[in-house]
Formats: structure tokens, sequence, C-alpha cells
């Protein structure tokens, strides 16, 4: 069995975005030489994610919206407990938890097997510092 394991890094200048890194591990794919196998994509941090949808800029726009009022910023200690630590990020933490730590995709013939319209994306919900993501590839 084959495997490949690379980290890619972000430094998003702003709380939330959303980065389509399905070139990233396509490459890490073709680099691996798997041609039947899975791939796993995770957020090493717990105020990222990384999830699978439709690269469209209006969809990233509601995700945005929808995330901000289901857990809205608020830095305020006794809005968010979380924050009594010290942090301001308690949000980011419950925006994690809707979004997903991680997606598999499987390899066939060597490319991802993707349903129609699937991509990749890296979803930042505390940005402004280094973050990685793990890109693991097994198979034949």
């Amino acid at each position: 069995m084959k495997s490949q394991t690379e980290y890619l890094t972000f430094n998003i200048a702003s709380k939330m975005a959303f980065v389509n890194i399905t070139p990233q591990v396509e490459a890490v794919v073709r680099k691996s030489g798997v041609m039947e196998g899975l791939v796993l994509c995770n957020a090493m941090h717990i105020t990222a994610s990384v999830f699978i949808n439709d690269d469209e800029s209006g969809l990233h726009r509601d995700f945005g919206v929808w995330l901000e009022e289901l857990a809205p910023f608020n830095p305020d200690p006794n809005h968010y407990h979380h924050n009594r630590t010290g942090e301001d990020n308690a949000d980011a933490h419950l925006k994690r938890q809707v979004m997903g730590r991680e997606v598999v995709v499987a390899i066939t013939k060597g490319k991802l097997d993707f349903g129609p319209w699937e991509q990749i994306f890296y979803g930042e919900f505390d940005g402004n510092r280094p973050k990685r993501v793990l890109v693991k590839v097994i198979g034949e």
C-alpha cells in the first residue's frame, strides 16, 4: 500500500473565509501515485473546518451569513463561557462544529471521485494566524 502525507498551511487575513483547496489536494494525490484509494483532509485547528460543497460565491456568502446568525462573534465573556478563559473566539469553535472537521474522498483511476459540482474547502473562522490542513492519501 502506498501513502503520502502533506500539510497545507493557511494564514487567512480575515476572521472568516472559505478557500477552495481542491487543486492542492489533487496535487498531493498525483504525487502519491495512488490510483485506487482514499484521501483524508482535516483541519488541524479547532477553529477551522474542511468540508465539501459547491464553489459558488453566493453560496459562500450565504454560509458566512448563516454561521454568523447561528454563532455571532461576541467577545463578551458574559455571552460565551469559553471567552472567560481570556480568548474571544467561542463563536469560531461553534462554527467549526457546524461545518465539520474533515472529509474523505475516494480516489478512482488516480483522480478524486467527486459528484457533480463537489469541491473541497478550507473554512476559516478565527483567522490572522497560520493554521494547517492534513492531507493523507492511502491506497494502491
